[in-house]
């Protein structure tokens, strides 16, 4: 009996790992059936948490500037532009 049944959870594993590769690479395809390049995943949320776990807004990033010169200038000063 214990063999049979190490049989049959053998043939299952190995029928669950042959179909595993067809699952795994789904390729794109459009309405016609050709295949076309996948659209890039949607980006993730950031998740943001305070110092005791807690979830929290994002802090914004900080603003950052250059010149005409493209050195790092403050935001105020004339011909700064945001990066």
């Amino acid at each position: 009996m214990l063999t049979r049944f190490s049989l049959i959870l053998a043939s299952a594993a190995l029928i669950a790992t042959a179909a595993m590769p067809a699952f795994a690479a789904t390729p794109c395809k459009d309405a016609k059936g050709k295949f076309i390049k996948c659209p890039p995943p949607p980006p993730a949320k950031q998740v943001c948490k305070d110092a005791r776990g807690k979830f929290t807004k994002c802090p914004a990033k900080p603003v950052r500037c250059q010149d005409a010169k493209g050195k790092f200038a403050k935001c105020g000063t004339p011909g700064a532009k945001p990066i």
